[in-house]
């Protein structure tokens, strides 16, 4: 039973949250900032993530049943009772707001919270089920930890914070279309409105190599606003890699070519993980 809460969290989402916001803290700290204060973000953003994702799965647990990817989640399994579910994603928000209340200030802490409602009301209830927008608008909370990380810092948002804020906002669209690309059948049969579904090869393939190239360039723009070779070399390498992989993808997905849209979503982890750690490395160094 403990195992099947957890799982509502999606640890893994949980993670690659986490992957942004310490290096940001570091960066904005210029090296490396409070443990204390790095041990209450990283609390505070992980129940704040897995409260949006329980949340998200006490909503959605009427399409999750009819996917093949989410059918074994545990609410559509009855291994969790819905208001159950419910009751234990707004327990994990509240301590997370008031966790970040009491340990940073009130800029990272109405981050916080607004991230936990615009996934859930906004994204989660309508533009998920309405638009094929939905993976563009719903990158806004998926891009929240680098800013929430910021202000835990300083209390502002300079301009090398959105700077990074934008390179996990247009990373998103190229890494989940390719799920999307993976699990069409899945979303067509819950009538989820993702854009491979209902638009063109054509334009999901502009959508992925255009996305692509507004990460790496954003990417490359923060370079300047404080940091050195030590991210620039990395930024430059990953990107390029990040680059061929999406133009290969684009180009079978053209031709109708066997796709193999995993291999661009998993290489798309590694590039935003190897990106920040150079973030990280470049604050220390």
């Amino acid at each position: 039973m403990v195992a099947a809460y957890v799982s509502l969290t999606k640890p893994r989402i949980v993670e690659l949250l986490l992957v942004t916001t310490v290096p940001a803290m570091m960066l904005a700290a210029g090296g490396m900032p409070s443990l204390w204060l790095v041990a209450a973000v990283l609390v505070g953003g992980s129940l704040a993530a897995g409260a949006a994702s329980v949340i998200n799965c006490y909503i959605d647990r009427d399409i999750d049943q009819l996917m093949r990817r989410t059918k074994r989640r545990p609410l559509p399994t009855h291994v969790v009772a819905p208001r159950n579910a419910l009751i234990f994603g707004l327990v994990l928000a509240a301590i997370s707001v008031v966790l970040m209340a009491v340990a940073t200030n009130w800029l990272a802490t109405g981050l916080t919270l607004a991230a936990i409602l615009y996934y859930d009301l906004v994204y989660t209830l309508w533009l998920k089920r309405t638009t094929v927008l939905n993976t563009f608008w719903g990158g806004i909370c998926g891009a929240a930890p680098v800013l929430i990380g910021w202000a835990a810092v300083t209390n502002s948002l300079p301009p090398v914070a959105w700077g990074l804020f934008a390179v996990v906002f247009f990373w998103q669209l190229p890494h989940f279309y390719a799920l999307a690309i993976k699990y069409r059948a899945d979303y067509a049969r819950a009538g989820i409105p993702m854009l491979p579904v209902h638009a063109s090869t054509r334009r999901v393939n502009a959508e992925i190599v255009g996305f692509t190239w507004l990460t790496v360039l954003t990417s490359l723009a923060v370079w300047p606003l404080g940091m050195s070779l030590i991210y620039g070399v990395p930024a430059v390498v990953v990107g390029a890699i990040f680059l061929v992989e999406a133009h290969k993808l684009a180009r079978r997905n053209a031709r109708g070519d066997a796709v193999k849209p995993m291999r661009l979503f998993h290489w798309s982890t590694t590039y935003l993980t190897i990106l920040f750690a150079a973030v990280a490395l470049d604050a220390l160094i």
